[in-house]
């Protein structure tokens, strides 16, 4: 082997290897504020980081939660509006309508919100908000994110 390509294949080799010890990329939070008291004391104060945080909290006030555990069926899949209404599957035996809302407030965040409206009215039943967010991605690249719920609630 000649010295040149020797050298080549060391190059390629340690580009291989650097790039298999991996590349982590790693999200830095947000310190909270240090604020000195009167006595001289320092506290911190906890900050929420997003406005959409507080908005699904308070949206959240207005309902019951439901305990994951309860809900019947698994906690992932594709589809927020499917896995939100095989979440509460027993909802069709109900009767009446249903009205499914899905809103995507950040690109990694889905909150479902189901109307029941029941029969012979137009008053509404019952109401279900789920909230999930993503985790990942299925096997290929070009699948579509996978869906985790991660709150849902009740109200009536």
């Amino acid at each position: 082997m000649s010295a040149k390509l020797k050298f080549f294949l060391i190059v390629i080799l340690s580009i291989f290897a650097t790039a298999g010890a991996g590349v982590y990329i790693i999200q830095r939070q947000p310190s909270a504020p240090i604020v000195e008291t009167s006595d001289g004391q320092t506290q911190q104060v906890a900050a929420i980081h997003q406005s959409q945080e507080v908005v699904a909290y308070l949206e959240r006030s207005d309902y019951k939660t439901i305990p994951l555990e309860k809900l019947s069926s698994s906690l992932q899949g594709s589809d927020p509006a499917t896995l939100a209404l095989n979440a509460f599957d027993d909802i069709a035996s109900v009767g009446g309508t249903r009205k499914v809302e899905v809103a995507y407030p950040q690109r990694n965040q889905a909150f479902v919100t189901i109307t029941q409206i029941k029969r012979g009215d137009d008053s509404v039943g019952i109401k279900y908000r789920v909230e999930m967010t993503t985790f990942g991605r299925s096997l290929f690249i070009s699948s579509p994110p996978v869906w985790q719920i991660v709150w849902a609630g009740v109200k009536s």
